[in-house]
């Protein structure tokens, strides 16, 4: 088995199997297209469930708890707020987590000892906290603000480091879509939005473009290594570079998602950590994204940016009759796998 996935990647770097990831690059807009739909529909058609660091709000925390469920809880505080709207999490083993809308003192300090006889726990088990909106409200503003002056200075140093506004423009425009995708998939979960799902969210951008400018290195080797003879088009040139890194980008995908994905697993069915869930899920989403739109959506974007250029335009068509006049096609300088 080892030795067909080393033969596989030689024949992919080598060009002797492809497959034609820049060709069919229609197809892959259309899809990243409808994703991109979807995942703006969701969070409009069943909104985003916001965390309490969000939405502001009272939290009551109840520790060792020998039957934990959800009912005692939305008892105590219908006794106390008739008319509350009640959420209540089970964390872990022996812990409940209830929030409930802004309280006063004085129902707080009721709920927490209706919720300590409800669960049959001293007083002292039962922490309360209040949350105001505005620190989500500025949690929000400071994140948005992070990720547009990221942006800004990915796109200035990967123009700079690539010698061309055009790969730049592609690797960022496919990072927004990584971001509107995962936050539709996330919204259609329906995890709570908290600040380690901000985070989460934030850090796969970081993974997304490691991948996109491996990639895009090997793109610019091979296209500047091409020169006027070359027998390959800019677009056969920017394939042959997909495929040659198609092996190491799903080996980094595999060998970051798995351990997120233990994270996520753990977090959320046995330990009951909240944090752990939300930051796993949000990471584990925008890996598996990241990789796809890299190959599919961010090489042949770039690829479609630069073949209207006149000296690429020039070769390609130079390429074409002479591949035309020995008898050949465009279809073979891209044998499918």
């Amino acid at each position: 088995m080892a030795n067909r996935l080393t033969t596989f990647g030689n024949d992919l770097y080598t060009g002797k199997r492809s497959f034609n990831f820049v060709g069919g690059r229609k197809k892959w807009y259309t899809i990243a297209a409808v994703l991109i739909i979807l995942s703006v529909l969701v969070p409009v058609v069943r909104g985003f469930n916001f965390g309490i660091e969000f939405r502001g709000g009272s939290q009551f925390q109840i520790a060792g708890v020998a039957n934990a469920t959800e009912q005692p809880a939305i008892d105590a505080v219908a006794e106390v707020v008739p008319g509350a709207v009640a959420r209540v999490t089970i964390v872990g083993e022996d812990g409940v987590r209830v929030q409930t809308d802004q309280l006063e003192q004085a129902e707080s300090r009721e709920l927490t000892t209706v919720l300590a006889d409800a669960y049959g726990v001293p007083e002292s088990e039962v922490t309360s906290s209040f949350i105001g909106a505005s620190w989500g409200a500025d949690i929000t503003r400071q994140a948005l603000l992070g990720l547009l002056a990221f942006l800004l200075l990915a796109a200035v140093i990967m123009a700079l480091y690539f010698r061309t506004w055009k790969m730049s423009l592609a690797a960022i425009l496919s990072l927004l879509g990584d971001l509107i995708v995962t936050a539709g998939l996330y919204a259609a979960v329906g995890f709570e939005v908290t600040p380690a799902a901000v985070i989460g969210i934030l850090t796969i951008l970081s993974y997304s473009l490691y991948d996109t400018v491996v990639v895009f290195d090997k793109i610019r080797e091979n296209t500047s290594e091409d020169g006027q003879e070359s027998r390959r088009t800019f677009a056969e040139s920017v394939n042959l570079a997909v495929n040659q890194t198609l092996v190491r980008s799903i080996n980094t995908s595999v060998v970051a998602a798995l351990p997120v994905a233990a994270i996520l697993f753990i977090g959320a069915g046995v330990l009951g950590a909240d944090t752990l869930r939300d930051i796993s899920l949000a990471l584990l989403i925008g890996i598996l994204v990241g990789t796809w739109s890299t190959v599919f959506i961010a090489a042949p974007l770039y690829s479609q940016l630069r073949e209207g250029e006149s000296a690429i335009k020039r070769h390609d068509q130079k390429v074409l009759k002479e591949r035309e006049r020995a008898g050949g096609s465009s279809a073979e300088a891209l044998p499918v796998a």
